[in-house]
């Protein structure tokens, strides 16, 4: 893992989050936005939520609490909750 990435880099958090949307989801990188709405604006669903989530974990190396992205709605919700999760 990077230094960038272990200090939370909000640009480093959120290209990982975007390169993941595209490689699982198939979505286009032009899309996935920090105003973009998950359910919404990129039609991920509640099982699509878990593969995200479960692929962060890899990503952070940190258990992940549930909790922890139950308010998440948008993409830079998702790079808040990873920054917080490096942050611990």
């Amino acid at each position: 893992m990077s230094t960038d990435i272990a200090a939370g880099n909000r640009t480093a958090i959120l290209t990982h989050v975007r390169k993941t949307l595209v490689e699982l989801f198939d979505l286009d990188a032009a899309d996935i936005t920090p105003e973009a709405r998950l359910y919404e604006d990129l039609d991920i669903d509640s099982i699509d939520a878990v593969d995200l989530v479960v692929e962060l974990k890899q990503f952070t190396g940190r258990r992940i609490n549930p909790d922890d992205f139950k308010s998440v709605r948008t993409i830079d919700d998702v790079v808040n909750a990873v920054e917080r999760l490096m942050q611990r």
